[in-house]
């Protein structure tokens, strides 16, 4: 133990060597290796002598503590021990350089250098030295011994390990090479497991200092080899070779940790010896090369050759990945092995890349030039192994670096992950699985899905990736349609199948979490109160990749760029347009041309279209060629600006011809083809002068190219043409002469070895290649390459220029502003997503459910729903929420439980977890939610055997015992069978899920089989309980404002559907409603008035329902909300209280049903008398309520809506109007109301008693009008016609909206039929207004005399008669009926009392309503009822009484021109009325009407009936015109008589007017003697009497006498000389006298025949007849000859001469009284004699 612990000596390489020596010697064969063991004694010697005290610096030697020269001759006898090949010596040797590599007693760079390349001889030998160790290491592989190849291993892997050795170059692809051998030869499976683990762990080395640019990397991840194994080479494990092989990792890496801290213990001692050397910048500095530059340039000179040396690395694991076997061993096995490792190794570098491969352009070149070239060239392979390599690869890419390689990815995404995806039919299914698996790991990365679909689907230029992905796996969802033939079987199917599915849901799900991502970073920066400043950091994502996150979150700046929704969207909607016109050009070009120059897509000239038409991909080469044919001027034009962009300068003929024909198909019409060419050469001998003679020549020549191009290649064409036929058939043609033969023969060779063609020339026929959306990229020569007839290893060939022209494409596109990538953190972006994707989701999961009754399956779909619901809900896109929650509404087989499976039950469940997850957002769709979660309560109620709701609900009459299941549980259900409750058939029977009432039209009886399938379904349903029904419920809570109103208002449609169910009527959404109300009541008000809203319609239409119980039901919910919502409190101003109780209010008014309104009385009379302090503004609706009660013809109601509203005008008066004054309206009108009421004349007369009241507690002051010249919509309902009246008003009066209803409401009522109520109304309403008149202003005061008294009176005169002398314009009012024929006398009387009561009380304030009330009065006096009339005279004379000495001049004109208007309104009536007598002939007979009526003689005639009752009119009508005339003069002259001192001369004429008017009438009456006689002898018939025509004549003109008497003693001289009153006196004697004597004079004609000279003649007595009329007139003549005795001398003698004949003929006449001669003789003895005597 001494001895060997002294070997080597003190140093640190002595101790590690000296054993390793002393072992190789032990183990030598002397003889054999002598020189070997001598080599190992020297150096043993040299090394007792080497202490580590004694050591100095020494940067060149690759031993630490040696010189160069000892380095060199300790290391000797281990290169000879390497170099021995004998295992005994080999394996201490390797073992020895372990752990020099290990603990880092190695050092410096090794590399593969030749000696004349370099100036330093020192870092020659060091790098020498380590070199042939190295080499040596190698070389010992070829030993053929297992354990040496293992120790190898470990040697290279500590080596590439040890962080003080930088193996170089072609050093380091040595190393590798010799891994790779032993991978594919080793001797053992163990060890070609540890060869490939070394190689990845070498590449996790290597890179890892890539990345860090520095050899001084910590906590390098160790591989794991079990993932290694996870694609190729399972098959080499044996036994617990992965364990050996980790083991065997991890000491090499554990052991290397140490290597470290030795090169720190001498940094400091490199840093003091800067000699500039690159050895030392290397280990102690960062790895740099020798001018210290590490940035991350492009070229190699400018980078670390730790990055040159990772660059080589990369580049040659590239290049061997792309090796391919030979054609003469396509079989090459080893040559396949070699190339899965090279993939499997880039699979390592790849998963555990970093930033450097984003960041640094090299490295990125490096990507896209070498690895994209390898995937593309294995892509034709169809090993299993190389494809899952090739896609985990294209992962990791995708994964971390998608940012930088957006073309690359572009390409690959279809060619290797679409064109499986999409082949449903014959697919390898380790292959689909493959694409299947890695598609999921995609969609679990929600950044992805959204980068894949913003960069590529949203990208004019790119594939619509996401949309291919979506209904790729739709179809495989869908699997094979049936009929057609697959290469699958069924379990390969079903597994296809599942696996899309949850592709599916992972993609949906990423939506939803990348939605809810931004939404949560949204609040985050609101929160926060962020600058605004967006970042693509915002979206980090962890991708599952060892918590790697994508690439652009750490660099985002590298081409990427931040894009919002609107931006993208309108790229994909010029993609989309672009696309559909590029359709349309593919059927029929003219019209695709059109369509996208319309479109603004392509511009409209022709070098715009022949640009679009040679730069844009997807276009139909064939449709190309015929459009550039066509004859049209545009076609033509544009086929000349197409040739004209190519440029052949300098190009040979064949090769311009296949240069100008790649980019589309030549036409087959020869005139089309003549065109093209025609137009080519000429452009070819443009860009070439100098080639033909003219452009003919070209143009021949062409032709014949064409000719050939088909004849050489066409399999049809049995006969080819031969060089010696084309030479002639082209002879002549350069302006007659040949063209060389060489040059056509060179042409005739290219073209018959290599055919003219398209770029991308397809065997697909024109239609499948319009359709091909890789046309858009140009892969259809890819795909064909992939997919066609090449065996595995046959390397690319002719194939190698197609790979070429993928790479010119990738670095064309990495040129245009679309390669920049885009991130987007714009949540709107979705709606273009799932405007792609819902259909193909809401496809796959339907089919899949309804098909497939695995419940992983199920339950994924039901998953994919959720997440569906989720995303379109949020982003407010109807259509498709609706029809995600549609479909899983129909799983949940609800409506046909009989059908039901645990998957329709997990459906439900569904269902309820979107109602938590998402109510706030499902608007609409609560409705099918609510539907389903009703439909679970009935077939939960039928399963327990309850009775139905429709037991509540049945009619009376009808027995319902035996269809009522009485006892409960399963057992009853299934007893009972099919035999009692049809509710319970036509559930089990079912129905669609659109059906309100399921199994409604179906009549036939039900199967005890299917009784049975529903009771065990009903057992299912156990799993939903109460608490889930009632958790949405009472989750309302927590909606926000617009969920809640949207929840409220399905839960209304879904309880309106269950009230209406013909068969089964139940309640329990009503309940639920009444819940939610309660659970929701303290929501702020304004959202629970928008609920209300809804709520009121609802409980409006269910309570008037025809289904008695149900409204009944319904009203007592109501009831009970408005019970607990009357508890809150309620703020002035506020309408809350009153919107609550407007249900009740539509119930009571539209309601016909008795039971529903006494109900809502009761409702109401409870809710107010409990929470009397909380109705408020509620107050409006109880008023209503009871108003509409109040008009009910049902006696109960009224009485039981009086009784309450009586209670509450007592006692609670205050509180009506304590929040809102308008409500006193209401109250008011709720009162009127109930004075219509004709059941009880005690309530109407009590609620007029009511009214007074309302109107002192109005006049005391209690209320206060807010706001002026408003009165509430429902307040002024009925007053809404009488309120213009007062309009003008209302804002000087604070008190006009309330006093008016109150006065209007009672005016009303004065035409009531009934007396009593007429009565007490007029008192009231004067009452009122003489008792608190004084509140009222001025302009008030009048517009109630206008609006609301004097249309009580205007059925005795029309409101055109009553001009208004105010301020204001007096609205004429509607009135009520005429007040003479609606009153009685003793209404009237009083009436007309009150009036002119109220009048002269505020006479100073309404005298300007004086005309309207002598009008009124004028009216009543002209009233043929003699009542009213003498009432109207005793008004009228206490008018003039009180207010005579205050009435002006002015007003009285008034008084009397209403008169003299009243009696001339008459006449024209009446006069028409008298003119009827014309026609009539009244038969002169003696007998009377009563003789006529017995005798069989008389005037049976219907027309002399008719005749007899026409003049009974007229009679009838004559006395009343004589009695209205006789008292407006008797009127007229009380007034004078009583005020005549007051009478202005304009007044006396106005009354002149008067009587002279009516006694003009009077006697034009009297004069019409036909007419009298024929009115005497109707009176006669029908024993009528008279009309008092002499009478009326005597008093009108006594009267007339009076007054100009009365005017002639008054002392005013001025005005009866003004007036020539003495004149007028004298004129009116004469008229009487002259009517006196024309009466006693005889009118026959035998006495005007008498008179005639010379005839004899006898003068007859007067008859009986003339007689009385003498008499009756004998007083006028009388008081006329009175008059004219007593005027004075002068006057008399003036006007003798007028009357004096008249007096002589009445000496002559006959008089019926001796008082007519006693005035004359009187006359003539004092007034005539005098005058004769003198």
């Amino acid at each position: 133990m001494s001895a060997s612990q002294t070997l080597g000596g003190a140093s640190r390489c002595g101790r590690v060597l000296g054993p390793s020596l002393d072992k190789i010697i032990k183990n030598a064969a002397w003889r054999k290796h002598s020189h070997l063991v001598s080599s190992c004694k020297s150096a043993l010697d040299k090394l007792d002598t080497i202490s580590d005290s004694s050591i100095s610096p020494n940067l060149h030697s690759p031993l630490y503590g040696l010189s160069l020269p000892e380095a060199e001759f300790v290391l000797q006898p281990l290169l000879l021990a390497l170099d021995s090949s004998y295992a005994k010596v080999v394996e201490p040797a390797l073992d020895c350089l372990f752990k020099l590599f290990s603990f880092g007693l190695l050092r410096g760079e090794i590399v593969m250098t030749e000696p004349d390349n370099s100036q330093n001889s020192n870092s020659i030998n060091s790098n020498n030295v380590g070199f042939k160790l190295i080499d040596s290491i190698c070389k010992v592989c070829g030993m053929g011994e297992e354990s040496v190849e293992s120790a190898v291993l470990r040697v290279l892997l500590s080596a590439v390990r040890s962080s003080c050795v930088l193996i170089r170059g072609d050093c380091l692809l040595l190393l590798v090479r010799t891994c790779y051998n032993v991978y594919l030869g080793g001797l053992s499976g163990t060890n070609q497991i540890c060869a490939k683990s070394v190689l990845a762990q070498i590449m996790v080395v290597v890179f890892s200092r890539v990345e860090e640019d520095s050899m001084d990397v910590r906590n390098i991840r160790t591989v794991s080899v079990s993932d290694l194994l996870e694609i190729a080479d399972k098959n080499l494990n044996e036994g617990s070779s992965i364990l050996f092989c980790q083991n065997f990792l991890n000491e090499v890496m554990v052991a290397g940790e140490g290597a470290i801290d030795v090169k720190r213990s001498q940094q400091n001692v490199a840093i003091d010896s800067r000699n500039g050397d690159a050895y030392s910048s290397y280990v102690d500095e960062k790895g740099e090369t020798g001018n210290g530059h590490g940035n991350d340039g492009v070229e190699s000179s400018g980078d670390s050759k730790i990055r040159d040396d990772g660059f080589l690395l990369f580049k040659n694991i590239c290049k061997l990945s792309m090796k391919f076997s030979s054609q003469e061993n396509p079989d090459d096995q080893i040559l396949l092995r070699g190339k899965i490792l090279s993939l499997e190794l880039l699979k390592v570098i790849m998963d555990n890349g970093g930033s450097i491969w984003r960041t640094n352009e090299r490295f990125l070149n490096a990507v896209r030039n070498y690895l994209c070239l390898s995937l593309l060239k294995n892509s034709t392979l169809s090993v299993m192994s190389v494809f899952q390599l090739q896609c985990s690869i294209f992962m990791s890419l995708l994964t971390k670096f998608r940012s930088g390689l957006k073309e690359n990815i572009g390409i690959f995404f279809p060619m290797l992950i679409l064109r499986v995806l999409e082949n449903v039919l014959q697919p390898s299914f380790l292959q689909k699985m493959t694409v299947l698996n890695l598609l999921e790991k995609i969609s679990q990365d929600s950044q992805i899905i959204i980068d894949l679909f913003v960069n590529y689907d949203c990208d004019v230029d790119s594939p619509n990736i996401f949309e291919r992905i979506v209904n790729g796996l739709l179809k495989t969802a869908l699997g094979p349609t049936p009929g057609s033939t697959t290469t699958l079987s069924s379990a390969q199917d079903i597994t296809f199948r599942h696996e899309s599915v949850k592709c599916l849901v992972s993609i949906i799900k990423s939506m939803g979490a990348w939605m809810d991502q931004q939404l949560r970073i949204g609040d985050t920066c609101l929160h926060k109160s962020s600058d605004g400043e967006t970042s693509t950091d915002n979206h980090s994502v962890p991708n599952g990749e060892d918590g790697a996150v994508p690439d652009y979150e750490l660099h985002a700046e590298v081409n990427s760029e931040l894009s919002d929704a609107a931006t993208l969207e309108q790229r994909r909607a010029y993609k989309i347009e672009l696309q559909k016109g590029i359709s349309l050009f593919n059927r029929k070009p003219s019209k695709g041309i059109e369509f996208l120059t319309n479109k603004k897509k392509v511009g409209d000239s022709p070098e715009e279209v022949a640009s679009f038409l040679k730069n844009t991909t997807g276009l139909n080469e064939t449709m190309i060629g015929d459009y550039l044919g066509e004859r049209e001027d545009f076609s033509l034009r544009v086929m000349h600006a197409y040739v004209d962009s190519f440029d052949f300068k300098g190009m040979d003929f064949g090769e311009a011809i296949r240069f100008f024909l790649r980019g589309f198909r030549l036409p087959g019409e020869a005139q089309k083809i003549d065109r093209i060419m025609e137009k080519f050469a000429e452009r070819y001998c443009k860009c070439n002068p100098s080639s033909f003679t003219s452009a003919d020549t070209a143009y021949v020549l062409a032709y014949s190219v064409i000719m050939l191009n088909t004849d050489a290649h066409n399999s049809m064409v049995k006969d080819k043409m031969t060089k010696v036929d084309f030479i002639r058939n082209n002879r002549g043609i350069d302006d007659g002469k040949d063209l060389p033969e060489e040059y056509l023969g060179s042409i005739y060779d290219k073209i018959v070895k290599n055919e003219i063609k398209m770029n991308a020339d397809s065997s697909a026929p024109p239609s499948k290649q319009a359709n091909s959306l890789n046309k858009l990229l140009g892969l259809d020569g890819i795909l064909n390459l992939v997919t066609g007839k090449q065996t595995e290893e046959k390397p690319l060939g002719a194939n190698g220029l197609l790979i070429r022209h993928i790479q010119e494409q990738f670095k064309a596109k990495s040129g245009k502003s679309e390669s920049v990538y885009h991130a987007v953190t714009d949540i709107g972006i979705l709606r273009f997503m799932v405007e792609v994707c819902w259909g193909p989701v809401l496809a796959a999961f339907s089919v899949t459910l309804d098909q497939s009754d695995d419940r992983l399956a199920t339950s994924q779909c039901l998953q994919g729903f959720r997440h569906a619901v989720h995303v379109t809900a949020v982003m407010g896109m109807q259509t498709q929420r609706d029809a995600f929650v549609t479909s899983v509404a129909k799983f949940t087989y609800l409506h046909c439980a009989a059908d039901m499976k645990q998957k329709n039950v997990d459906a439900v469940k569904a269902m309820i977890s979107i109602a938590i997850e998402d109510g706030n957002h499902l608007q609409e769709a609560w409705e099918h939610i609510l539907t389903c979660l009703s439909r679970i309560e009935h077939l939960q109620l039928l399963g327990e055997g309850a009775p139905t709701d429709a037991a509540f609900f049945t009619i009376s009459n009808v027995d319902t015992d035996d269809r009522t299941p009485k006892s409960t549980g399963f057992s009853s259900l299934k007893r009972k069978g099919t035999l009692q409750n049809p509710s319970m058939m036509a559930v089990v029977r079912g129905g669609s899920y659109d059906s309100t009432s399921v199994g409604v039209n179906t009549p036939s009886l039900v199967t005890p089989d299917q009784i049975n399938n529903f009771i065990s379904n009903l057992n299912l349903l156990d799993q939903i309980g109460t608490f889930e029904l009632n958790h949405v419920f009472a989750h309302s809570q927590r909606l926000n404002s617009e969920a809640i109103v949207a929840f409220v208002k399905a839960l209304c449609k879904v309880s309106i559907s269950e009230l209406q169910s013909p068969t089964d009527p139940r309640v329990f959404s009503l309940t639920k409603l009444v819940e939610i109300a309660h659970y929701n009541m303290n929501r702020i008000r304004l959202v629970w008035s928008r609920m209300w809203n809804v709520l009121s319609d609802f409980f409006v239409s269910v309570g008037l329902s025809e289904n008695l119980s149900v409204a009944i039901f319904v009203m007592d919910s109501l009831r009970q909300l408005a019970m607990k919502f009357l508890e809150r409190e309620e703020l002035a101003n506020y309408n809350f209280q009153n919107e609550f109780l407007r249900p009740f209010v539509i119930i009571m008014q539209k309601s016909s049903s008795t039971e529903i309104k006494e109900l809502i009385v009761r409702c109401i009379s409870q809710m107010v008398l409990s929470r009397v302090n909380n109705v408020k503004s509620g107050w409006k609706s109880v008023f209503m309520v009871f108003t509409t009660a109040a008009a009910d013809e049902r006696k109960n109601i009224v009485l039981l809506a009086f009784e309450t509203v009586e209670k509450i005008v007592r006692e609670y008066f205050p509180y009506i109007t304590e929040t809102e004054t308008t409500t006193f309206t209401d109250c008011v009108r709720c009162l009127l109301t109930f004075t219509n009421s004709k059941f009880n004349s005690d309530v109407s007369l009590n609620a007029i008693a009511f009214l007074r009241f309302c109107a002192v507690k109005l006049a005391e002051g209690g209320l206060v009008c807010y706001e002026k010249n408003i009165v509430d919509d429902s307040s002024s309902q009925g007053a809404n016609d009488d309120a213009s009246d007062l309009q003008s008003f209302s804002d000087k009066d604070d008190h006009a909206s309330f006093w008016f209803p109150l006065l209007t409401g009672i005016s009303k009522l004065t035409s009531d039929t009934r007396s009593t109520i007429r009565k007490s109304s007029l008192e009231v309403l004067f009452n009122i207004l003489k008792d608190h008149g004084h509140l009222f202003s001025r302009p008030f005061l009048n517009g109630v005399f206008n609006s609301i008294i004097f249309p009580i009176f205007n059925g005795g005169s029309d409101k055109r008669d009553m001009p208004v002398k105010d301020d204001q314009d007096s609205p004429t009012l509607p009135s009520p009926r005429l007040a003479g024929s609606a009153w009685d006398s003793e209404t009237s009387a009083v009436a007309i009392h009150c009036l002119v009561d109220l009048f002269i009380s505020f006479f100073d304030v309404v005298r300007s309503q004086l005309p309207n009330i002598v009008s009124i009065l004028a009216g009543v006096i002209r009233s043929t009822i003699q009542g009213p009339a003498s009432t109207g005279v005793a008004a009228l004379m206490q008018l003039s009484d009180k207010l005579g000495g205050r009435l002006s001049e002015e007003e009285w004109r008034e008084i009397f021109v209403a008169l003299k208007d009243a009696a001339a309104s008459t006449l024209p009536s009446f006069m028409k009325i008298l003119k009827t007598m014309d026609d009539i002939e009244i038969p002169d007979n003696s007998h009377t009407y009563a003789d006529m009526e017995s005798s069989d003689h008389g005037f049976n005639d219907e027309m002399e009936d008719d005749n007899l009752q026409t003049a009974s009119y007229v009679v009838s009508r004559m006395k009343s015109h004589i009695a209205v005339q006789l008292l407006i003069i008797q009127v007229a002259t009380d007034l004078y008589k009583k005020h005549l001192q007051f009478l202005s001369a304009v007044n006396i004429s106005v009354l002149l007017e008067l009587y002279s008017s009516v006694a003009s009438h009077s006697h034009q009456l009297n004069s019409e003697t036909v007419l009298r006689k024929k009115l005497q002898k109707v009176c006669t018939i029908l024993e009528l009497s008279d009309p008092p025509l002499v009478h009326f004549e005597n008093e009108s003109y006594q009267n007339h006498l009076d007054f100009l008497h009365a005017l002639l003693m008054v002392d005013n001289a001025s005005n009866v000389v003004e007036m020539n009153i003495e004149s007028r006196l004298v004129e009116v004697c004469e008229e009487i006298l002259q009517i006196y004597l024309n009466c006693t004079k005889s009118r026959s004609g035998q006495e005007k025949a008498s008179k005639q000279p010379g005839v004899v003649h006898w003068t007859l007595p007067l008859g009986v007849a003339k007689k009385e009329e003498l008499a009756a007139r004998t007083s006028l003549v009388v008081s006329a000859l009175q008059l004219l005795s007593g005027l004075e001398k002068e006057s008399f003698r003036k006007h003798v001469s007028n009357f004096f004949p008249l007096l002589i003929d009445l000496l002559q006449s006959e008089h019926s009284s001796r008082q007519v001669q006693l005035v004359l003789g009187n006359m003539f003895h004092s007034c005539i004699g005098p005058i004769i005597m003198n």
